[in-house]
């Protein structure tokens, strides 16, 4: 799904089951909806499907692990290049397609900068779980999973060209600590990107932020306004 015409572009994911109008369901696209008609972003947005995989129960970890890298695939050789074609060029300058997402859809916006910096420029994660060990069940990790996983492939990086790249790009952590929230996630994740020297920030919004679409729709719209100036 695609909303807008001009403005940096900003990939948004849904959360686990999500499909691609979900953010609109949710009213995040009507949150957005100022800097889409001032021009200033674009949002495109995809079907979450391997978290669909994840959460039906239907699966052995190894086929999903074995979606979530196929899907990895699809954002990098097929909609980046969707988006670029739509975006011909505008608002990027080479600062690489923003990604957001709340939720799984943080885990997505963060996997997508640091596998494909070159593409991936900004990752906004909001209230992000970054960790899917626990969905192996005991079933031991696959390739599929691990390089799926940040956390994971991260720490051994040693591709010094794609560590320079990344280096260059942003992570934004955004936690809160209200119902549901789990602001140690994003530590987890703040202490592998400064282990490795990838730029970032942590930001707690505090106790009455809940794990909501509420929240979400206050603070998303904040960092993509500055973002797009």
């Amino acid at each position: 799904a695609r909303w807008g015409e001009d403005g940096r572009p900003v990939l948004l994911f849904p959360t686990a089951g999500g499909d691609a109008e979900e953010v609109e369901r949710f009213r995040m696209v009507e949150a957005l909806a100022p800097l889409v008609r001032a021009g200033r972003i674009q949002l495109f947005s995809c079907d979450s499907v391997p978290g669909q995989c994840w959460v039906s129960d239907a699966f052995p970890a190894s086929h999903c692990s074995w979606v979530q890298n196929r899907f990895d695939e699809f954002l990098h050789q097929e909609l980046a290049p969707y988006i670029r074609h739509h975006s011909a060029g505008r608002g990027l300058n080479g600062n690489g397609i923003v990604t957001a997402g709340a939720s799984l859809g943080a885990f997505y916006a963060l996997s997508a900068v640091c596998r494909h910096p070159e593409t991936f420029g900004h990752g906004i994660c909001l209230s992000g779980k970054f960790d899917l060990e626990e969905f192996l069940d005991g079933e031991r990790m696959s390739l599929d999973f691990y390089y799926s996983s940040p956390l994971h492939f991260l720490p051994d990086l040693e591709d010094a060209q794609h560590l320079k790249l990344l280096r260059s790009r942003f992570i934004h952590l955004v936690t809160g600590r209200g119902a549901w929230e789990r602001p140690q996630y994003a530590a987890q994740v703040a202490g592998v990107l400064g282990e490795r020297g990838v730029p970032h920030r942590v930001d707690d919004w505090g106790p009455r932020w809940d794990h909501d679409w509420i929240s979400w729709r206050r603070v998303l719209p904040h960092y993509l306004e500055q973002l797009s100036r």
